[in-house]
């Protein structure tokens, strides 16, 4: 049962991603996408990465009762493949 959990989370984290790729919103998301793949990521890799960086967000706003935090998700997106608690 958890690992169904995981793998809906999973899934509509990377949804969200396709919609912020499609959407233009943030904008930094398409750019992050195209530069990691010039980079030589994988379309599912870097998908996958920021995702991530969108699990590490949705963490902060959790953990520490906060909003979503706009400038902080382009932050990390702006520093991938390093990941935001790798630092």
């Amino acid at each position: 049962m958890r690992e169904q959990a995981s793998e809906q989370a999973r899934e509509a984290l990377l949804e969200v991603v396709d919609n912020q790729l499609r959407d233009g919103t943030p904008p930094e998301a398409r750019t992050t996408y195209d530069r990691l793949q010039r980079e030589g990521h994988t379309t599912q890799e870097a998908k996958r990465l920021i995702a991530a960086v969108l699990a590490c967000e949705f963490y902060e706003v959790a953990k520490n009762k906060q909003t979503y935090d706009q400038q902080r998700y382009v932050g990390w997106l702006l520093q991938l493949p390093k990941m935001p608690y790798d630092r």
